[in-house]
């Protein structure tokens, strides 16, 4: 094999042509399984013919390292060559290749150093190397670099910056913290003084190669105390505090022009200075107390500067950012109150307001980016942010954050009668104060503060320190809600009437002031009093409506104020009217996409709290909106725009409150043929619009028809709406003028490949399934179990049937997503069982039950070693299988493993057992239990077993589970007709109920202390860890009837009575049966008596 290719090869990768690149890759991933590989990249990072190739070799490196390590390859096992020519490359390339080989390095470090704890000569070696490298040792000519060496030691860090193992409510310390802390860290932080020594006195300029060796010190100070605090580094605090507080203090403010790198280095680790502060306030109160007044010193100089907010970059407001938290979470501690407490005033005056007034930034971003601004200074939970945005963590917000704090802090005693505002209702038995008690300090201080400022009238409204003072007011409010929940509803009906409400009616709109007005009222949802509702709502809706202003656009008012409308419906705060809601949300979707996607998302909202209120107008706005949407699907099915997603989202919703809207029959019949009407115009609406999206958006293709595939974007609520139009039809003409079976094929064959899986959100789909199987047993769908070939000229191939593809569905979800197991398992049965299969179709049923055995045994297999709750629906899968044809599933059981039959037949005997945990309960779940069980004990007789163990468990679970199930028919029996006699005295109950249980539940409130917390969580990953943790949103599923179609009709108990006459002679008296089952099955079955007399 020739390694010296490898050099040409990485330079190909290069290559801007794509067919170039492949090839190249393909070679070296050929080249990859030669055992010096890896050992040639190492050379090219530090010796490669130029920057791109090194770069290559790194990057290539890289992806090779984690790709192989914790894996089965020869390179999984990494020799100690190895690693010592990584150390010495990284310690030596350049910074740019150093970049991306450190996160081989990484890979490596947490496989071998944190996992396995072993690689004992890295520590040592580390810090040797450290100590002698270029700026340390100060030698000339020195070999290793300060920088490159430093950063390994952060990478090697890193990992101890989180608890390692969930298991353990309180983890200790971890030795090898412990180790890199003693030998490397404490030996570095006496040259961390000497280094700020150096930056300091260097006036009017910065050195970069310092400055970046203080910041990754403090980086890795920072990662070492995020969550542990290592025994060696304890002493040392005060006097590396001291050196944070010193860079701290350097930092200037006041500067204009661009930043030279060195001072960038010097604010980023001012930053990382203000980080460390906050983890020893949160996590170390043992070591930090006494470091608080230097502490707060700091800070309240540099949130100060929050006056000059609108001048200072990105870095500079972010440090303020993190000074303004710092002292939030000081207040949050004894000691820090009374430090912080005597500052309240001048903190509030002079630095936390300054930071929420308007200013020209705010208004270039309202201008430039809008969405920027909203994300920035107007956030709900309308407007979706993915992955971390540093940048959205500004200094405004983290003074609102802090003002809350402020606000919730007590007071110094004062009279009753100068603390004007009720506190909330004390909990039974809490002693009387007194004549004094402790305001808060929203009260005494935030709200006069805040009321000095005049509201924008017509008389003022042209002063733009007003304005931008009364933009900085409303902010303030919006972070007030802690508070003011804990006033009585006039305080805060009297704020908001007098403070927020007249911004509406001024009539020179002033679009900055409504935006942050909507936002406040939204986020003062769950403390507004009911008696307002209809003056906010009237006020929202005049925001929500209203246009752009020439050039200053108001479309963050309308998204505001869909997000505060949004908020209050969340919290059971509706409307007097929704007729007006309704038709300004609709009135307002047109041309704009991300406009139209907040409209969908309210009018979603509106849809599930209005309920019957909503859903009169629901047909003719579907009508409506029907129209709208298909406008914007693509010719090409993906991706759609969206506004589509949004719409098909809200379409769903308002198709299933219609749904949920039906009579009852005893209601009249005129209300019911409204309803039926209404319910005739969604399913034409809808079927318009999905026929437009799976079938005429999909071209044909040239030369042919092209297959019908519905597009996979929005596919559940897709199937929602499918399940709508089904659920629609009373005849087969209605079913054919709305073309539910092409539908239904270009639906089957887009789930048959669909890998999405996202736990709650494939949930339309199994429901939709289910609504399949029975509009076929009404009316015999087209292309359900075998499809027709295509016309000519298009090939006569088969094509998939629309059962077929949801088969292929439903054994995907049982083989490879937990999440989906439970749903899948139940529609497993509705699908063998329920349809009817003639002799001509036979086949098609044999290919399901093969893929939905192959499914769930190579899935059990998978869980098999430890008992849990997944056993249940995958054994009842195998079990619904095995009835239709035993010979088949005993086939694919015994090809998965040599004893794959017993093993199956063992454990759904174990299930059907009451020392199982999670067995079956439901009656339809028994029923399948016993009838599978009998079937193999019938097999187990017929193959000459009569002696062996697994047909004694069988036959013994099988009278457990006939037990079961007719105790269970019993309860049943005897609960219905205890409804019927006391359905009057229901009403009288409940009420007393009802009071019992607000009684308890006010008496039993608590607050889950940490210690619980921890406890709760660390049990929690040892039930995961032992697959014994119930999946999320499976819960509900777990006692779910199943639908056994045919097989209900089956008499279980005379199975089992034909099972034992019989075979009474092998089952019961060539058995040695546990004496107190037999004598409670036959307390529960005695006319099996004669069948047991000569037993034991």
């Amino acid at each position: 094999m020739e390694l010296p290719q490898i050099p040409q090869l990485l330079n190909e990768t290069l290559s801007p042509d794509g067919s170039v690149v492949r090839a190249a890759t393909e070679s070296l991933d050929r080249l990859s399984l030669h055992p010096d590989f890896p050992f040639c990249l190492l050379s090219i990072t530090t010796g490669g013919q130029n920057p791109g190739q090194r770069v290559a070799a790194a990057t290539y490196l890289k992806n090779f390292t984690r790709r192989n390590v914790d894996g089965s390859s020869p390179f999984s096992k990494i020799s100690k060559e190895f690693k010592n020519q990584l150390m010495r490359a990284l310690l030596q390339v350049e910074p740019a290749v150093l970049k991306i080989l450190v996160e081989a390095f990484r890979v490596i470090v947490a496989s071998v150093f944190v996992k396995e704890n072993s690689w004992p000569e890295l520590v040592p070696e580390l810090a040797s190397v450290i100590q002698n490298s270029s700026l340390i040792s100060g030698a000339a000519n020195c070999e290793w670099n300060t920088i490159n060496a430093l950063t390994v030691l952060h990478s090697l860090i890193r990992p101890f910056q989180y608890f390692l193992n969930p298991k353990v409510p309180k983890e200790p310390v971890p030795p090898q913290l412990e180790l890199i802390t003693k030998e490397i860290l404490v030996p570095l932080l006496a040259v961390f003084h000497h280094f700020v020594e150096k930056a300091l006195t260097v006036h009017g300029r910065t050195e970069a190669e310092t400055e970046r060796t203080l910041l990754i010190v403090c980086k890795c100070t920072y990662l070492a105390v995020r969550s542990h605090m290592p025994s060696a580094l304890a002493p040392l605090l005060p006097s590396f505090c001291c050196d944070l507080f010193r860079i701290l203090g350097s930092l200037s403010f006041d500067h204009m022009d661009p930043l030279g790198e060195g001072y960038l280095l010097r604010l980023k680790t001012g930053k990382r200075s203000l980080l460390i502060f906050c983890a020893l306030v949160t996590r170390h109160r043992k070591f930090s107390d006494k470091l608080m007044p230097d502490i707060i010193n700091c800070v309240l100089k540099i949130a100060a500067h929050s006056i000059k907010i609108s001048k200072l970059d990105f870095l500079s407001e972010r440090v303020v950012s993190l000074a303004f938290n710092v002292i939030s979470h000081v207040l949050e501690t004894g000691p820090g109150w009374r430090l912080v407490s005597p500052n309240f005033s001048s903190l509030l005056e002079s630095a936390i307001f300054p930071a929420l007034v308007m200013n020209e930034k705010d208004i270039s971003e309202w201008e430039e980016d809008k969405d920027e601004y909203i994300q920035k200074n107007l956030p709900s939970d309308l407007e979706e942010i993915s992955g971390w945005r540093e940048d959205l963590f500004t200094a405004r917000k983290s003074a609102i954050n802090l003002l809350g704090v402020i606000s919730m802090s007590k007071g110094p005693p004062v009279a009753a009668s100068n603390c004007s505002s009720a506190l909330s209702k004390r909990k039974k038995g809490e002693k009387n104060r007194g004549k004094d008690q402790r305001c808060f300090m929203g009260e005494l201080l935030v709200i006069p503060f805040l009321s000095k400022f005049p509201i924008p009238s017509e008389a003022n409204v042209s002063e733009t320190k007003i304005i931008n003072d009364y933009y900085g007011v409303l902010m303030a409010y919006g972070g007030l809600q802690d508070f003011l929940r804990e006033q009585k509803p006039g305080y805060i009906s009297t704020l908001i009437r007098n403070r927020v409400l007249p911004l509406y009616r001024v009539s020179v709109s002033l679009p900055y002031l409504v935006a942050t007005a909507n936002w406040v009222l939204g986020e003062l949802a769950s403390c507004l009093p009911e008696e307002m509702s209809a003056d906010v709502y009237s006020s929202l809706l005049k925001a929500l409506a209203m246009p752009d202003m020439g050039d200053v656009s108001c479309y963050p008012v309308r998204v505001s104020a869909a997000g505060a409308i949004a908020g209050l419906l969340e919290n059971d705060y509706l409307p007097p009217e929704w007729l007006p809601l309704l038709q300004v949300v609709v009135g307002g979707i047109g041309d704009e996409d991300e406009e139209n996607s907040v409209l969908f998302q309210l009018l979603s909202t509106v849809v599930e709290a209005g309920n019957e209120n909503v859903a009169v107008h629901l047909p003719h706005i579907i009508s409506l909106l029907v129209g709208q949407i298909s406008k914007s699907i693509p010719p090409n099915p993906e991706p759609w725009p969206q506004m589509v997603e949004r719409g098909f989202a809200a379409l769903a919703v308002m198709g299933q409150s219609w749904g949920e809207s039906m009579p009852e029959e005893v209601e009249l019949s005129e209300s019911r043929e409204t309803w039926l009407s209404g319910q005739a115009t969604l399913a034409k609406a809808f079927s318009s619009l999905l026929q437009q999206a799976w079938i005429t958006a999909v071209q044909p293709m040239e030369g042919g028809i092209s297959d019908l595939e519905a597009s996979p974007s929005c596919i559940d609520d897709s199937s929602a709406l499918l399940r709508s139009i089904m659920r629609s039809i009373t005849t087969y003409n209605e079913l054919l003028e709305l073309k539910v079976a092409e539908l239904l094929v270009a639906w089957a064959d887009s789930i048959a490949n669909w890998h999405a899986w996202e736990e709650m959100e494939d949930l339309s789909i199994f429901e939709c399934i289910k609504e399949v199987v029975n509009l076929h047993g009404k009316f015999g769908l087209k292309d359900f179990i075998v499809r027709g070939l295509p016309s000519p000229p298009v090939p006569p191939v088969p094509q998939r049937s629309i059962i077929e593809g949801i088969g292929a569905f439903v054994s995907t979800a049982i083989a490879e997503y937990p999440s989906a197991t439970w749903r899948a398992s139940s529609c497993v049965h509705v699908l063998l069982h329920v349809p009817s299969y003639s002799s001509e179709v036979e086949s098609v049923k044999q290919s399901l039950v093969i893929a939905f055995s192959e499914a769930a045994s190579s899935r059990f297999k998978a869980i098999c070693s430890k008992p849990c709750s997944m056993w249940k629906p995958l054994l009842l899968t195998i079990s619904s299988c095995y009835l239709c044809y035993p010979d088949i599933v005993e086939r694919v059981l015994e090809k998965k493993e040599h004893t794959g039959f017993t093993i199956w037949a063992s454990a759904l005997g174990f299930i059907a057992t009451s020392t199982f945990e999670h067995g079956p309960s439901a009656e339809s779940e028994i029923k399948l239990t016993v009838m599978a069980l009998a079937k193999v004990i019938e097999r187990l007789l017929g193959q000459g077993n009569q002696d062996s163990d697994l047909l004694r468990d069988c036959f013994t679970s099988l009278m457990e589970a006939s037990m079961q199930l007719k105790e269970l028919q019993e309860e049943d029996d005897n609960e219905e007709a205890e409804d019927d006699e006391d359905a009057g005295d229901d009403d009288t109950d409940d009420d007393d109920d009802d009071n019992d249980d607000d009684e308890d539940s006010e008496d039993g409130e608590y607050e889950e202390t940490e210690e619980q917390f921890l406890d709760r969580y660390a049990k929690a990953a040892v039930a995961l860890e032992n697959g014994t943790l119930v999946e999320e949103g499976d819960e509900e599923d777990l006692d779910q009837e199943v639908d056994l179609g045919g097989l209900e009709e089956i008499d279980q108990k005379s199975i089992v009575l034909s099972l034992i006459q019989r075979y009474h002679q092998v089952l019961i008296r060539g058995q040695s049966l546990p004496p107190p089952i037999v004598s409670t099955f036959l307390n529960s079955f005695p006319e099996y008596s004669s069948f047991f007399q000569q037993h034991g």
